[in-house]
């Protein structure tokens, strides 16, 4: 009896190899074919089976990437095979990162598949660098926006004013590149041009770096610490919280004895 093909869609989370939930890694452990992101670190696919057939998928912004179609193809023919698939995508499948287009190819096809929620760097990254997205005293909403929007879209479905007005934390994914429109846009729309504002590259990993500046003058501070992608823009008051809770980059390499610890 031939055995029916599963596809597992696997948040890896923010970063850090070890962010991944428990039910991710027993699915990418157990997996025949894992097609992964090439934000996903080594340390992650080395949890793998030592048979799995491992299968890049690109999907960095701004660099090549494999075409979302030949994904879901790859998807579905290995499934077809009767293997256990594993889609292993950054940060949280449904979360800006075409979980939901691939989902629907699965169910067009016929194919059994589950999500397996991660942990976004939307909150895992700002959370590392000593910014909690709401407080009670300064931030009582928080928006994730896409930074790289859907290039074959005729208009934007962004609403600046809405974002620059209405909304105390704004967290913005995969826009470094388009750093100048996203301010330029909030301080147009109203956004005051003091705002306390965060850029982040490479959250939650040892290699994270932040970059604290006001709005207006977050774009220079960028280029002068010749920051790049991957990376997120954090704009709001909550920012400024950094300056006393910001634990793991001050920390990091002095961890108490009782931390270390449990590692």
């Amino acid at each position: 009896m031939t055995r029916e093909g599963f596809v597992a869609l696997v948040g890896a989370g923010p970063g850090s190899a070890d962010l991944i939930t428990v039910k991710g890694l027993r699915r990418l452990q157990s997996a025949d074919v894992v097609v992964f992101d090439a934000l996903v670190l080594p340390e992650l696919l080395a949890e793998a089976r030592s048979d799995a057939e491992l299968i890049p998928a690109g999907k960095r912004g701004g660099q090549h990437s494999a075409s979302q179609d030949w994904i879901n193809a790859t998807l579905i023919e290995h499934a077809q095979q009767g293997k256990l698939v594993v889609r292993l995508k950054g940060g949280d499948p449904f979360v800006f990162g075409r979980g939901g287009e691939e989902a629907a190819a699965l169910s067009a096809a016929g194919i059994a598949w589950e999500v397996v929620p991660g942990i976004s760097s939307a909150i895992a990254a700002p959370a590392y660098a000593g910014i909690p997205v709401t407080h009670r005293d300064v931030a009582s909403s928080v928006v994730f926006v896409t930074g790289h929007e859907d290039p074959t879209k005729p208009t934007s479905r962004i609403n600046w004013q809405a974002l620059a007005q209405g909304v105390d934390t704004l967290v913005f994914l995969m826009g470094i590149t388009r750093i100048n429109h996203t301010v330029a846009s909030l301080i147009a729309n109203g956004r005051p041009a003091d705002t306390p504002t965060a850029v982040i590259r490479w959250g939650t990993t040892a290699e994270q770096k932040t970059v604290v500046a006001p709005l207006d003058q977050i774009e220079a501070a960028v280029k002068a610490a010749g920051i790049g992608a991957p990376a997120i823009l954090i704009v709001g008051e909550v920012v400024a919280l950094r300056e006393q809770l910001n634990w793991f980059e001050s920390t990091v390499l002095e961890m108490p004895e009782v931390v270390r610890a449990f590692a």
